[in-house]
């Protein structure tokens, strides 16, 4: 596949229907390795849904997702071994409560990359300190903000050594004084190079850090632009209206 040399995520003619919902309805999309690309749009556009199917966790209706070069499908091995190249960011942390900071991002290291225990904890700490967070690394969940707890399952995905990030609005969950810990984070990320796929309603985040940004709506992408084409030069009525409601908070 040459066409996906310089695209490390390319999707083509994706649809997804919920029985008789189409969640996504012809969604195509190429992401050049490195790149920043935000995904914006209302509540109900497909926007998850586009993310979630991107790391297979849900199965697509139909279309194609290539993840550097390799075709994603239900095949076990190929599926885990592609999957392993993405790490992925959720609204809610999904940390195991009864494991320390330390413990939630060693886990995976240990169980998928096969590492040992000491090289696991190497990895882990160089990730907290990351993340800013090195001395939380013996703290239970239950002892952390909301902020640090993300910045631990963003830590957990580093330490797995992904060539893409997903974050699907990983600070929507987030009291407002936390958010900017975690977007500062995701900034740090974005300027070391990091291919990221970004669901997010942060519009500063979105002008800062985004090197494309997408308006999905009804499932499709309306618009594919840069920060500066879709805050000053919006091409769609739909787009415009988004902006106009979105703006004025």
């Amino acid at each position: 596949m040459t066409e996906t040399k310089d695209n490390i995520i390319v999707v083509k003619d994706l649809y997804k229907f919920f029985g008789d919902v189409k969640a996504l309805n012809g969604v195509n999309l190429e992401v050049g390795r490195g790149s920043v690309v935000v995904v914006i749009g209302p509540s109900g556009s497909g926007k998850s849904t586009m993310l979630r199917c991107i790391n297979w966790l849900e199965k697509p209706t139909s279309g194609e997702i290539w993840i550097d070069g390799k075709l994603m499908t239900s095949a076990p091995k190929q599926l885990n071994e592609t999957r392993a190249e993405i790490g992925m960011v959720f609204q809610l942390f999904n940390l195991f409560p009864h494991l320390t900071a330390m413990e939630n991002v060693t886990l995976a290291q240990k169980v998928v990359r096969g590492r040992s225990k000491e090289e696991a904890k190497e990895i882990a700490m160089q990730q907290l300190e990351r993340v800013g967070i090195p001395e939380k690394a013996d703290a239970y969940p239950r002892k952390l903000s909301g902020g640090q707890q993300q910045r631990v399952a963003i830590a957990r995905s580093l330490a797995m050594n992904p060539k893409i990030m997903l974050f699907d609005e990983p600070t929507s969950a987030l009291d407002p004084e936390m958010i900017k810990e975690v977007l500062d984070v995701m900034l740090d990320l974005a300027s070391e190079g990091m291919t990221m796929v970004c669901v997010s309603h942060e519009m500063g985040f979105t002008r800062s850090a985004a090197d494309e940004i997408i308006f999905m709506d009804e499932g499709l992408i309306v618009e594919h632009t840069t920060p500066d084409g879709l805050f000053n030069n919006p091409q769609h009525d739909r787009t415009k209206l988004f902006l106009s409601q979105i703006l004025q908070h």
